[in-house]
This record gives C-alpha cells, structure tokens and sequence, in this order.
C-alpha cells in the first residue's frame, strides 16, 4: 500500500531508513516494522490528504543535523532548494539509472557501482530502484562502451537488471537542476516506450520523443511505401534499423543479426528498390531512421 502513493505523489521516493530524509520540506510516512517509508514533498499534499496519511501510517520527522553532500544535491535536484557547495568552475554529468529487482540491495548495488569508477562517484536515490550517480568533470573515467559493460557485468555477476541514462556533461549554474529534470523526463519516457534497454543517451531518445509528437498530417507526408515494406516484411524493418543505429557498419550489423553480409546487402538492395531511399548518405538514412520511429510508434 505504501508503494502505490509513489504513482500519486509525483515527486515521492522510498527509504529504509528514517535518517536518510533530506529535507523538512518533506513529510515522511511510513512502517518501522517493514522498515519502509515514502518521503512526500510538503507541498503537494493538500492539509486533508495529511491527516489521512498521519491516520494511516507512522510519521517521521526530520532530524536537523548538518546535511551531507548527498542532500545538498537532492534539495536542490529535486525540491528547487538552495545551490550545493561546490566549486563555481566544476562541470558535472548525471548518470540515471533504473533497477529493474524490487529486491535490491542498494547497499550492495552502490558498493558495485562504484567499484566500476576509478575515483568516487556520489550517488543518490530517487526510489527504491532509481538512483542518480554524479561525477564531476575531474573524475569522469568510463565511455559508453565501458558503460554497457558494466550494466552487462552486473546483470551476469550480480542478476541486477539496470538500465542507464548518460547525461551530457554541464558546467554548474543555477540552470543545472532544470538540465537534470530534463534528462530526467527523457530518461522516463525512454523507459515507457523504447524498453530496457542497457544504455539510453539523449541522441538516442530524442528521434523517438520527437516522432511521438509528431501530428498526423506530417506522419501522412512519410513515404507509405516504407510503411507498406516493413509491415509485409518485418525482419526487413528489424535489419534496417540494426543496420541505422550501428552507424551504417555493414560488418558490425551483420555479426549483431547473425547473418551473411550478403545476406545483409541483399536486404538493404533489396529495401533501396522497393523504396527508392538510398541508406549511404545522411539524408536518406535520416529520413529512414525517422520512418522506423514512426512505424514503432504505429506498431504500439
């Protein structure tokens, strides 16, 4: 019961333990025997909703002590508080992650996530399963590529199955929590409609967000022969769009569909005549690429 205020308060999360709120601009409610409770920003609960909640559940209170790092940047993420001590000059990235195990243990997640950074990292949780990791722009050590690797280690070694957001790297500002909810917002979308995946970027989401806003007139101006092609032959569609997010690396696709190269090149001549689009330069693979967006979106 606790869990579901998490879909009707948009800015909650859950903790295990009451020193861990953040701020006493939160009410935190809970159940000290299952050692759970949700922290609800003061603000979005209305003073009859309070009274229901402090009748249904244990109330904690916020203890006042000198806050960590940790809260400064949670007050500040996510509450609009007052800007973390930090160097003027420091440049940061978020990277957001999603777990998808209700059993977690976060202990042990943080202890293996920042075994994979070559300094420390800060990371911060959002809910039970969503955490944010932080890195300045000194301690910045691992590339995508690293990064998948790592989600792929701690699904085999560890059973966790994590998806990751890669923020670009900002220089800090007052700005830098709008930035932050940003990424945030195209990290959940990615989750709602693109899948659980191993690593989201905002090149890789943002084709999807802007076909999903798309109008029905401009959707009706794409070629319908593409549209046509991929529905009478989707594993034509799934091999052009293998074929488009590895960079148009024929060697690279092939080996990720297990199939000959000519049998990859017979499909991509094959989609070239039925549709007249050729894939070798930027404009036709990009309008390409948007197509399979649309056609996904379609599909849904």
């Amino acid at each position: 019961m606790l869990r579901n205020l998490l879909t009707i308060y948009k800015n909650s999360y859950m903790l295990t333990e009451t020193s861990d709120i953040a701020s006493e601009e939160v009410y935190a409610f809970g159940d000290a025997q299952a050692n759970e409770w949700i922290c609800i920003p003061k603000k979005e609960i209305s003073e009859k909703e309070l009274r229901l909640l402090k009748t249904l559940y244990k109330q904690a209170e916020y203890n006042p002590s000198v806050p960590s790092a940790a809260d400064s940047w949670y007050h500040f993420l996510w509450l609009d508080g007052p800007v973390p001590p930090v160097h003027s000059q420091t440049s940061f990235r978020f990277i957001q992650f999603q777990v998808f195990n209700d059993d977690v243990d976060r202990k042990e997640l943080e202890s293996a996530l920042k075994g994979f950074f070559s300094e420390e990292v800060m990371i911060i949780w959002e809910s039970l399963t969503r955490g944010l990791i932080i890195e300045e722009k000194r301690l910045i050590s691992l590339s995508e590529e690293e990064l998948i690797s790592m989600s792929e280690t701690l699904e085999s070694d560890f059973f966790v199955k994590i998806s990751f957001f890669i923020g670009k790297l900002y220089s800090f500002s007052n700005q830098l929590s709008s930035l932050f909810k940003q990424e945030r917002e195209f990290f959940s979308f990615a989750l709602a409609n693109i899948g659980q995946s191993g690593i989201f970027t905002y090149e890789r989401v943002f084709p999807v967000y802007l076909a999903r806003q798309m109008p029905d007139e401009f959707i009706q101006m794409m070629n319908q022969e593409v549209f046509e092609l991929f529905s009478q032959d989707p594993e034509m569609y799934s091999t052009i769009l293998v074929f488009l997010e590895n960079n148009l690396n024929a060697s690279l696709t092939a080996k990720k569909l297990y199939i000959h190269r000519n049998t990859l090149q017979y499909r991509l001549d094959k989609f070239t005549e039925k549709t007249g689009i050729g894939l070798k330069d930027f404009y036709g693979a990009f309008t390409v690429f948007l197509a399979c967006m649309l056609f996904e979106q379609k599909r849904v």
